[in-house]
């Protein structure tokens, strides 16, 4: 489907090498705030304590922050899940705190500022209770992330990014060529490590969903990369007399009513979980968002320049000693 047709091929690669310097700026500045600030893990990679809570009443996030800040544990996270009701709350790993007694503590500080008192008397869980023999708040249950699991983690995210990488470098040497699958990997690693130099730059929160929204964005750009370099391929295939460059600008041309009509739709969505979708899903959405930016740029001129830099040509593509092209097209053969 497309709304609108170019009808003019626009010189993409004739720009290619000052899109890449700005590129390479951009990913040195990336690394070089990884390696000076480096990622804020979250407590799934670095160990701590979850508690989960619900309130009788709508929780007042704000109130409760300062309650749990006041313990001194650090930078706590406090954010609803599921409902209004129901409350989470992230202590990291602090020395000379005794993780196990974190629960207690926490629970406590909730109950003192709900005016109730914590009774014992179910040796289950912790009660508390109000002097209308009510329960403001219940503790549901707490979990304690230790170092171990959260290097297991970091660990398997790690061959989990890895796995994709070479998943998608097998995928395209087969299904194009070698420079293809080169060009379409250093595109998608220069998306991952400006995405990560962000959120070392701002500090975000670096957890699990954000791990999840980093190998999306490698799946969704390799897809975009893949258009390109099937409408090359078509283009070698149809114009005999086209330079490489002029063969490259032309198949990207021809993919940009269906580039805007699918990120716009994709990051119209992301956007929505980014504003309405709460602290559950911001950093998750803010993966995406970058990710699905840059990608669209990425593919354009980081993995079709690098294809054209490595000599990607008709030979290439093209196996049979017979031109390949519609005999029926005027523009077979002739320069664009």
């Amino acid at each position: 489907m497309e709304f609108f047709r170019i009808r003019r091929d626009i010189p993409f690669m004739r720009h290619a090498l000052v899109f890449n310097i700005i590129s390479a700026l951009t990913f040195l500045a990336a690394v070089f705030f990884l390696v000076t600030r480096g990622l804020n893990f979250s407590i799934e990679f670095t160990g701590g304590t979850a508690v989960e809570a619900t309130y009788a009443q709508s929780a007042n996030l704000e109130r409760l922050r300062g309650v749990v800040g006041g313990l001194g544990y650090g930078d706590v996270q406090v954010q609803n899940y599921g409902t209004s009701h129901d409350v989470i709350i992230r202590v990291p790993t602090k020395a000379g705190v005794d993780q196990k007694k974190v629960p207690d503590r926490v629970f406590g500080a909730l109950c003192a500022a709900e005016s109730g008192t914590v009774s014992t008397a179910d040796s289950a869980r912790p009660i508390c209770v109000n002097a209308a023999k009510a329960e403001p708040v219940v503790m549901k249950r707490s979990e304690l992330v230790g170092p171990s699991v959260g290097d297991e983690l970091m660990r398997n995210g790690l061959y989990a990014m890895i796995s994709v990488v070479i998943g998608i470098m097998l995928y395209l040497a087969f299904r194009f060529e070698w420079k293809f699958s080169i060009a379409a990997i250093v595109a998608n690693l220069h998306d991952v490590v400006i995405i990560l130099g962000f959120f070392a730059f701002f500090q975000w929160e670096f957890g699990l969903s954000v791990l999840a929204g980093v190998l999306a964005v490698l799946g969704y750009s390799v897809n975009e990369s893949v258009v390109i370099f099937d409408r090359i391929r078509e283009a070698f295939r149809s114009f005999r007399k086209l330079s490489t460059m002029q063969v490259i600008d032309h198949a990207i041309t021809s993919t940009i009513s269906r580039t805007i009509i699918t990120h716009f739709c994709t990051q119209m969505m992301v956007l929505s979980m980014l504003v309405f979708g709460g602290p559950t899903l911001h950093y998750f959405a803010m993966a995406l968002t970058i990710g699905i930016c840059f990608g669209i740029y990425s593919s354009v001129f980081v993995a079709a320049a690098i294809a054209m830099w490595l000599g990607v040509k008709r030979e290439d593509l093209i196996r049979s000693g017979k031109p390949e092209f519609d005999p029926n097209d005027p523009n077979a053969g002739a320069v664009v």
